[in-house]
Parts: C-alpha cells; structure tokens; sequence
C-alpha cells in the first residue's frame, strides 16, 4: 500500500475517521488495560528480533546454497554480513549448514561451525546469528526458506507507530463457542502460495445488530484461540489482507471476542512475511470498527485517538 501524503488527503482521511468511528465508550480500569496492551505490542514489533527486523526470505532449492554479502551468493545477506559466511545443504527435510573457516556463527548463543538446523515446523527452530543478523530456517507447505532479520533494518530504525481505532468497550463482545466434531482442520491460503492446515477447537457466533455472525478458531499451542478474519472495514481503514485476535480459551460455552485488541498481521509492515489469509469462512460483512488500523509508514500519518511509538 502506498503511503497516504498530502494535506487533502490526510485530511479526508481524517474526516472520514470522524464518521466511521463511534464516541469512545470504556471505563478507567478498562482503557488501561487496553493501553498497555497496545504498549506491549510495539514493544513486540520494536524489539530486537522482532518482526521489524525481518529483511528478506529466501526460498531454498535441494542442494548447497552459498550464503553471504557477495551479490553471487546464492542467498545475498545485508551488506553488514561478511561477503562469505558459508552454505546450507537441503536434503529433503533435513538442512546442513557449514560455516567458513573465521566467520563467526552461533546457534542459540553458542558457537557453531558445522552441523543440522531445525526448521520452525519443530516449535523452536535453531537461530544462527551473524553479528546482528539472525537465519531462521522456516518451511511452508512443502518448501523450505530462510528468514533473515537485522536488527538495523530500515523498518525498525524508521518505525512509524501504530494507530487504532478508539477504545469502544462495546466491541468486547461474549461469543457462543460452538465446539468442532472431532479432528476438524481450519486450512489457511498464505500469501506466498502454500497451505497452512492446524486443528480447528470450533466456532465462536455472536450478534451484531440483529444478525448473526461467526468466525471460526485455530487453537495455539498454550491453548488459547487465535482468528484470523476480514470485515467490512478490511481495505478501506483496516490492513486489507486480515487481521488477527487472539482469545482466551472459553469458560463453559463462552469466549470473548474483544476486538479492541486486533492487531495486523506482519505483512501489514514488511514485504517479507508468509501470513495467512482469512478463510472464507472468517470474512465478515460486518464493519469492525476496533482494534489496528491500517499502518501508515513514512510522513503523511494522520493520528487517530491512539497513537502508539
């Protein structure tokens, strides 16, 4: 998306805000608690490995990949790492990685010349670091990638903040929890092309002016559910591709919904995520007027209620 900039336009944005957005309704101890909700999720974003400093994926082909600052390596590091820094085997699923002699590279902290790396689809994939970047071996679908962040990226150096929508305590809403039959898959289409499938725990249905809608969970491995949904606001004052809410599991038949804490996925700040796209199931007609707005890099933003850095 290209970054709003002009007065007009900020200004048409802003106006049009006025309309779309409800008078803040929430008390004290509530607003609070969304605030440092909110604090906590720059702080995430703004952190040392955190998703702003994500600077490339590379998808890898069976084989040796060479890897490095020199622009013949096979996977081109920033110009910060040294021109050679030594070459991944892919070998179906297993990676073997194989440092050059006086480039120092640690897995996990602790020095590491040679030797098999895991990838994400462990839960806790091996990081090698390279002075201030960091590999990550991620596999989708049935390829494999690395993930290279820097910690001097341009967009954690340039971070912009983030704006929300006012806090609206209406949209904390108790949802139904309608639990799936046994062994129900929620299958995600990604950006990159490949499918995501993981457990589904059930649906969660609730009322919104007389109709009826409903959006349907992942379950993540603390047990919480996490959803990932458009809505009637989705590319006009909200990230285009989804958003996402995470919930706590229900009590009894149930679970909250509150939407002041939907947040963007990474690709709604970085070119190089592989987030899912919302199941059809999960795109709503319903304008949701809570939560992350769409992020502006650059000059040119327009603060709403919240403005976060």
């Amino acid at each position: 998306m290209l970054p709003h900039s002009g007065f007009p336009r900020v200004a048409l944005f802003a106006s049009a805000l006025s309309i779309l957005v409800p008078s803040s309704r929430a008390d004290d101890a509530y607003r609070a608690d969304i605030e440092r909700f909110r604090q906590r999720r720059v702080a995430g974003l703004k952190a040392e490995d955190g998703w702003l400093s994500v600077v490339g994926l590379h998808w890898l082909h069976e084989g040796r990949s060479r890897l490095g600052s020199d622009p013949s390596s096979d996977v081109l590091l920033p110009a910060g790492a040294p021109a050679s820094v030594g070459s991944l085997i892919l070998q179906e699923d297993k990676a073997l990685f194989h440092a050059v002699p006086d480039v120092k590279v640690t897995r996990g902290g602790s020095a590491f010349t040679e030797g098999e790396i895991r990838s994400d689809t462990s839960g806790k994939p091996d990081v090698l670091a390279v002075g201030d970047i960091r590999l990550i071996l991620l596999k989708r679908g049935t390829r494999h990638a690395l993930r290279i962040k820097d910690n001097q990226s341009e967009s954690r150096t340039t971070f912009a903040g983030l704006r929300w929508y006012p806090i609206d305590e209406d949209w904390k809403i108790s949802a139904r929890f309608v639990p799936a039959p046994e062994r129900t898959r929620l299958v995600f289409e990604t950006i990159v092309g490949e499918q995501e499938i993981t457990e589904s725990p059930g649906y969660a249905v609730f009322e919104r002016g007389g109709k009826t809608y409903k959006l349907q969970a992942a379950r993540e491995s603390d047990g919480s559910f996490w959803f990932v949904f458009r809505d009637g606001t989705s590319g006009r004052t909200t990230h285009g591709g989804a958003r996402q809410l995470v919930a706590a599991p229900p009590r009894g038949d149930v679970v909250v919904l509150d939407f002041n804490r939907a947040t963007n996925l990474p690709c709604a700040y970085i070119p190089f995520a592989t987030c899912p796209l919302a199941p059809p199931q999960n795109r709503l007609s319903l304008p949701i007027t809570a939560g992350e707005l769409e992020y502006e890099p650059g000059p040119g933003r327009s603060p709403t209620e919240t403005d976060s850095k």
